[in-house]
């Protein structure tokens, strides 16, 4: 398999900004997310459906139905190690569900951002899209990496313990009776899981992808403004349509980022609800209870975890330094011997560039790193109740 876009294309090459999101596309595609609008669009839907239903509806309802039907028969390794992945698939379908709702957004990020391009004229600036291209390509394989890794080591834990690696209801094979059937179901569970990993593999990285994006064009635009009246030839009438057009990339700039931030807000908003539950639930396990395999595929799933919101977080701090570094770089420029055009539509643009670009998760709690690390701290509470309670004592 060929992997071209993970390396940085000569400038020779047309590069859109849009390209950093093919892979994601692509699963997208996979998933049945995107159906086509000719006559297969109808056979597509079909598979649309089915891995909607495997996913956000049979996945979750799996899990918990079959804690009380067979809530005796778990050992604490296999009910911790279920039930971290039982909310996570609950999280999941929620977020794959809002983000389904709302893809319409992608498709028209994806148009702002060709509008943006359209000012990506000099080598260096198209260095800049080619090289963030290869960088947001090479970040979503290791997220798949990341977390296909995890499903197969805790598919292979499973049959190493034989049981079923997430032990989810399934009415029509009992796999306690044989070996074929253990293994029947052990499969079943992996292709599932699998689909459900890749929807959530998608809430999870849209973020980043489109955050990195917004990024770069921020900072052409600040390179932009650096450039601003130092061409001493030009006329004035050149200078004030050079600002113009700074003025008009910052307008798209916010549109985009307004266009992008609904669902970003309601995704994140749902991961930080689950996420210090989940990692509480990891470290009681890692700590009390998993064995060697086990402890590293738990590690794996902190990991994973942990990738599903603190790298947008950060890229989310980096958006507001941005913003700062836009508007002193604008207030530093060449204007003070401007013409009062100038400096008046400049005024005006600097009051705007001074509202930072902020995503907020449920459209009240800011998101970035020390909201990530506040949310995060619940898991060390969620182990110290447990370790102050004796309840793992009570399972050993």
């Amino acid at each position: 398999m060929s992997f071209e876009l993970t390396k940085v294309a000569p400038l020779g090459k047309r590069v859109r900004s849009r390209d950093a999101c093919i892979y994601l596309q692509r699963v997208m595609n996979s998933v049945g997310w995107t159906p086509p609008s000719n006559w297969t669009r109808w056979i597509y839907m079909i598979w649309t459906v089915t891995t909607t239903f495997c996913c956000i509806i049979y996945m979750p309802g799996g899990f918990f139905i079959n804690y009380f039907l067979e809530i005796k028969s778990f050992t604490p390794v296999l009910f911790l190690t279920s039930l971290q992945a039982g909310i996570n698939a609950a999280g999941c379908a929620i977020k794959a569900s809002l983000t389904f709702l709302n893809i319409w957004r992608f498709r028209r990020a994806n148009e702002l951002l060709d509008r943006m391009d359209k000012r990506v004229v000099t080598d260096a600036e198209r260095l800049q899209i080619h090289q963030v291209v290869a960088r947001c390509s090479r970040i979503f394989l290791a997220y798949q990496t990341v977390y296909y890794f995890f499903i197969t080591s805790n598919f292979a834990s499973g049959l190493l313990n034989n049981v079923p690696p997430w032990n989810i209801y399934n009415p029509l094979i009992k796999w306690r009776r044989s070996k074929l059937e253990l293994y029947a179901a052990s499969w079943l569970e992996y292709v599932i899981m699998l689909f459900t990993g890749t929807q959530n593999l998608i809430t999870d990285t849209y973020p980043l992808m489109y955050g990195i994006l917004l990024r770069t064009h921020i900072n052409l635009l600040k390179q932009r403004v650096e450039k601003l009246r130092t061409e001493q030839n030009d006329s004035n009438e050149k200078h004030y349509e050079d600002l113009i057009d700074c003025i008009s990339d910052h307008k798209l700039i916010i549109e985009y980022s307004s266009i992008i931030r609904p669902v970003i807000s309601q995704t994140i908003f749902t991961q930080f609800l689950i996420i210090g539950v989940i990692l509480g639930l990891c470290l009681i396990n890692l700590f009390f209870f998993a064995d060697l395999f086990i402890g590293i595929t738990t590690a794996v799933f902190i990991v994973a975890i942990c990738l599903e919101t603190f790298p947008f977080c950060y890229i989310c701090n980096l958006i507001m330094d941005d913003c700062e570094t836009l508007t002193n770089t604008l207030f530093q420029s060449n204007w003070i011997d401007a013409d009062r055009r100038y400096r008046t539509t400049l005024l005006y643009f600097l009051h705007n560039v001074q509202q930072p670009i902020v995503f907020k998760a449920g459209g009240f709690m800011q998101i970035c790193v020390s909201s990530n690390i506040t949310v995060a701290k619940f898991a060390f509470s969620v182990l110290a109740i447990v370790n102050q309670m004796n309840i793992t004592e009570r399972f050993t």
